[in-house]
């Protein structure tokens, strides 16, 4: 069902949008991983997952479930509902527990989409660097760059893996977790600049 839901994916998006993936190469082929991207629009695990070896479980907002169809179609591709704002922990304990038998979880820290939302606030989220600790696991940076027009241009750029120094056994207060993760954040920022996109896509 998975590779079904991608073969349809390749031709659909193919179609209407130009994409262009760089950094394919700096994902590992195996083991449990941590995908942290920012956050454009719905659309946005789709564009990152479809054209990859691997399969990303990705975290998503409870409330895209609750519409049947929408939500079979996202369970097919490996999706998992979470609680936004609440203490998830049954969610956590599934992270972890996919983490640990080697799969890619999909996390966006800044929690909430932000296309069209440059002059607002944006909050960066915790749970990307609690994960991370709990799970001991390398964090894989992705950047995705697109306004989402019709046959426009999409651009998902892999950076390299990697770890955060953190004490498994520590208790972090909630604010240093969330500077954690928007250092998280910063990393997949600077994927955004211009020169850090190479000349040849894939």
């Amino acid at each position: 069902m998975i590779e079904f839901c991608k073969f349809l994916l390749r031709v659909v998006l193919g179609v209407f949008y130009k994409v262009e993936l760089y950094g394919r190469e700096n994902i590992p082929e195996s083991g449990g991983l941590i995908l942290c991207s920012n956050h454009l629009a719905e659309l946005d695990m789709l564009f990152i997952g479809y054209r990859i070896k691997r399969h990303v479980r990705w975290m998503a907002k409870e409330e895209l479930f609750r519409f049947p169809p929408i939500g079979a179609f996202l369970k097919s591709l490996g999706a998992y509902p979470i609680k936004r704002g609440k203490g998830d922990i049954d969610s956590i304990k599934t992270t972890l527990k996919l983490l640990e038998e080697g799969n890619i979880v999909g996390i966006f820290p800044e929690g909430t989409r932000t296309l069209g939302k440059k002059d607002k606030k944006i909050t960066v989220k915790r749970g990307a660097a609690l994960i991370a600790q709990k799970a001991n696991v390398p964090i894989l940076p992705v950047a995705i760059k697109s306004d989402y027009r019709l046959f426009g241009r999409v651009r998902v750029i892999f950076g390299k893996p990697f770890m955060l120094d953190l004490d498994k056994e520590k208790k972090y207060t909630s604010e240093e977790m969330t500077e954690i993760s928007k250092g998280i954040m910063d990393k997949i920022y600077s994927l955004m600049e211009e020169n850090q996109v190479g000349n040849n896509p894939c």
